[in-house]
């Protein structure tokens, strides 16, 4: 297989939505935002899809999203929280009564015996990213040498909800070149701006044009056992054990600046929104009832 490959990572828990919003059906025929994405990439020549998910959702993961999809080439695979981890620090986690997943950088190496392309693109399974942006970033994963990262990144302030504080990884980019991401955990509109607030209770504000990223990701598959090695790395911090996660900006940022990896910026005039809290839920159909009705997408996706 020489077309680039999606990685969907759809095995999160949905805390803040309170459900498993990966599989809320938003589209008049049930469909996901996931479906949106699948739609997308496969008209912008992505050969397969990886969908990254945890067996204790599987039945309902192939029932609600799956069964739409006869004619896609897809694989499973599976985030568990011991999949990768040592023995001695899995028993550790468990020790400090660890209740969540640990990260997108470790559901990607989760799915790493899968990537057999030289190329692969990483998107999250409840946003919505929109074709223009599937469209550069494969084009820029078809051509013959992948060497570089990509990044295809958004309008701070077209990313916000209204409902409450969002994680955003915050991108300083240079001459086209993504050289540093700053993972910001708690960004919220209030009423004299847009502000982070830290775990000590210091805020920072934001320009709204601040380009982040919301984890659409180019990679050659070079990147694998880089990105193990920052895994294990992480796994090494005790403070990490009880409840910090291992994301993929951080580790793109760790690239950048061992010099491991560089990382080009794409711009694509498209549009994101997402469903990170349950009342970010209507505008998500109501947006996506528009894109139908104005021949973006057909009113039956799989039909």
């Amino acid at each position: 297989m020489n077309g680039p490959l999606l990685v969907v990572l759809a095995a999160g828990m949905g805390s803040r939505y309170g459900g498993l919003k990966q599989m809320d059906q938003i589209g008049q025929n049930g469909e996901t935002l996931l479906d949106y994405s699948v739609y997308d990439a496969l008209r912008s020549g992505f050969e397969k899809i990886i969908f990254i998910i945890r067996h204790d959702m599987e039945k309902d993961f192939k029932e609600t999203v799956l069964n739409r999809m006869k004619s896609v080439n897809y694989e499973l695979a599976y985030q568990e929280p011991d999949y990768l981890i040592p023995p001695e620090i899995f028993e550790e986690a468990q020790k400090s009564e660890r209740q969540k997943p640990w990260g997108t950088a470790h559901a990607l190496l989760c799915a790493a015996d899968h990537i057999k392309s030289p190329a692969f693109a990483v998107i999250n399974a409840d946003d919505f990213y929109g074709y223009e942006a599937f469209d550069v970033l494969g084009a820029h994963l078809s051509t013959a040498a992948i060497t570089n990262g990509y990044i295809v990144p958004y309008r701070l302030e077209k990313t916000l909800s209204p409902q409450g504080t969002v994680a955003r990884g915050v991108c300083e980019i240079k001459d086209m070149c993504l050289m540093s991401v700053n993972e910001l955990t708690a960004i919220a509109q209030e009423e004299k701006g847009i502000f982070n607030t830290a775990e000590d209770g210091s805020k920072e504000e934001l320009a709204p044009d601040t380009p982040v990223s919301m984890n659409f990701w180019g990679f050659p598959r070079s990147i694998l056992p880089g990105l193990r090695k920052y895994f294990m790395d992480f796994l090494q911090e005790p403070e990490n054990l009880p409840k910090n996660e291992c994301y993929i900006p951080r580790a793109a940022d760790w690239f950048i600046k061992n010099g491991l990896l560089t990382i080009r910026v794409l711009k694509a005039n498209s549009e994101w929104f997402g469903v990170t809290y349950k009342e970010d839920r209507e505008a998500a159909v109501n947006r996506i009832a528009e894109l139908a009705a104005s021949g973006v997408y057909p009113p039956d996706l799989w039909g």
